[in-house]
């Protein structure tokens, strides 16, 4: 083992954490900095004009404590309070009022659509969400399905029974009490992305953000340092927009930058990156392969200090691609909705091995389990990728399904086990490899096969944009690699660019990985996370075969 690589592993030996009984999210990533520094820079709000406005702690301290005390007018602690805005100054202020007022905070897409509000909310039984006028308009649509919620704070102004955010916080008192909650008392809850199935709510406790901090220091190699200025194209309503940015960011003192592009670009954000001196990002690698695609990324100069990606792995080419590009290599980690930020890679400690998440974040006992026995497997051995219960960052429970819950969970020899779902594998050096989810992983001809690997390969070639590789159901060989594949612009479909394409990851992985068939698509199923619906892939199968 090499020596960083020895030193990682006696670090991560010697982490304990120092989690305290009372904790609140609300007062340490505000009130705690702004009764030191209050003038110290804490978020640059950017508007759909590209107008920029800066907010300091003191300046966040105050209007979340006008906005607490509205939110204690119609809200009980314990109450689910959903924030349905995307990146701007008001979802980050009301995060911290909710917080700083006991409630808990539903972080919401403004992506979604009638159904998946009504499903969320109803299942939440939330009684206020704070959104702007557009997203009130489908609230409306839906209200009669929603009994439980009470109340709808609107940031753009009141509207008959709509509450104006700003009107109604400008009345109120500047200082606010914020409850003395415990570390272990409900803070968030997050919905999953629902790619198996109907999206479960994750609670999370105050402690989830302090869970968080180990992976995104070690993910931005060193957060923070003098100078660090983050950006995420990532909405605030994942986790990975909201805990593994905003809040941690805020934690440091770090200032934050809140751009909501009408639609994300690969040039809006290099300029953005260039003209806000933006040194640290999160780029969910959907983003980062949309930048590869820029065909003169170079001309803007970037040489950014960190960034980090998450959500689906990468390869060696989009890894290359970010240190030509911003002048930094990518670190990938690993996590999800349940139990984020677990495993990170760290370019100042050790250089990357592509196609590897990384080493188990100190703080973090991660392993990889035998599916049968739960025993923890040796180098090189696949099977379930699983995290040791207790762990702050480690979700409470799922919202109304203790069934769920509990299968989440499995005890080994006295020791109690949250299974991720996902397949993988430990390395040699030390570090989790990803090889996919259980019901990702392809079985053909006796292989094992991971789709991940197959589409970092696919993206690899010139005509590829977008990626996805899943298992279609065949009488020889149980299940054939079969990819779907969205086309780089100046490129068509054709029998002679499948063949292509399919021989080329021929020639690159084993031979029993290449796509034995390979469809044209026009648009990548994505969730709002920006993770490859695999699910919806295999539907398109079914229904080719059924003749749909």
């Amino acid at each position: 083992m090499l020596n960083r690589e020895a030193t990682i592993a006696a670090t991560r030996e010697a982490f304990q954490w120092n989690v305290p009984e009372f904790y609140n999210i609300g007062v340490d990533v505000c009130d705690k900095w702004a009764s030191v520094e209050p003038d110290r820079l804490a978020l640059i709000d950017i508007d759909a004009e590209g107008e920029a406005r800066e907010y300091s702690f003191d300046d966040l301290r105050q209007m979340s404590s006008r906005f607490a005390h509205v939110l204690s007018r119609c809200a009980q602690q314990g109450d689910r309070i959903g924030v349905l805005l995307p990146q701007c100054l008001e979802a980050a202020v009301s995060h911290i009022a909710i917080y700083k007022m006991g409630g808990i905070a539903q972080p919401l897409f403004t992506l979604f659509g009638p159904d998946a509000l009504a499903y969320r909310l109803k299942d939440s039984g939330a009684s206020v969400v704070v959104t702007n006028a557009q997203m009130a308009e489908i609230l409306a649509s839906i209200r009669q399905d929603l009994p439980a919620l009470k109340t709808i704070i609107s940031i753009d102004g009141p509207d008959g029974d709509i509450i104006g955010f700003h009107e109604a916080s400008a009345v109120q008192r500047t200082s606010f009490p914020p409850v003395n909650s415990r570390a272990d008392d409900p803070a968030v809850l997050i919905y999953t992305s629902g790619t198996t199935g109907n999206p479960k709510g994750a609670l999370h406790a105050h402690r989830v953000l302090l869970g968080h901090l180990p992976g995104i220091e070690m993910s931005h190699d060193f957060f923070p340092k003098p100078g660090d200025k983050i950006w995420t194209p990532a909405d605030w309503a994942w986790i990975g927009g909201l805990l593994d940015v905003l809040l941690p960011a805020l934690h440091h003192g770090v200032p934050v930058v809140a751009c909501r592009f009408q639609k994300f670009s690969a040039e809006a954000a290099f300029d953005l990156i260039k003209s806000q001196g933006i040194r640290n990002a999160f780029l969910p690698p959907t983003a980062i392969k949309m930048m590869r695609q820029y065909p003169d990324a170079e001309k803007f100069g970037i040489k950014m200090r960190s960034v980090a990606s998450g959500g689906e792995a990468l390869g060696e080419e989009l890894i290359a691609w970010g240190q030509k590009a911003l002048g930094v290599t990518i670190n990938e980690f690993y996590g999800q909705t349940e139990c984020n930020m677990i495993v990170s890679s760290c370019a100042d400690l050790a250089r990357p091995e592509p196609g590897v998440m990384g080493f188990a974040v100190p703080g973090h006992e991660v392993d990889v389990l035998d599916a049968e026995t739960g025993e923890p497997l040796g180098v090189d051995e696949q099977g379930d990728i699983a995290v040791r219960f207790p762990d702050p960052v480690m979700f409470l429970r799922y919202w109304n399904r203790p069934e769920a819950t509990s299968e989440k969970f499995r005890t080994v020899n006295g020791v109690k086990w949250l299974l991720t779902g996902d397949q993988g594998r430990k390395t040699s050096t030390g570090r989790i490899a990803f090889v996919g989810r259980d019901d990702d992983v392809i079985n053909s001809s006796g292989y094992r096969i991971g789709p991940a690997e197959i589409e970092h390969c696919l993206l690899t070639h010139p005509a590829v944009a977008m990626a996805g590789v899943v298992g279609k159901p065949d009488e020889m060989r149980g299940e054939i690699v079969t990819g779907f594949v969205q086309l780089a612009e100046g490129y068509a479909p054709s029998d002679e660019l499948a063949q292509d394409i399919s021989n080329y990851v021929k020639t690159r992985l084993a031979a029993y990985e290449y796509p034995r068939e390979l469809h044209f698509i026009d648009q990548m199923p994505l969730t709002t996370t920006s993770k490859i619906i695999r699910g919806d892939l295999r539907k398109l199968l079914a229904d080719q075969s059924s003749g749909a």
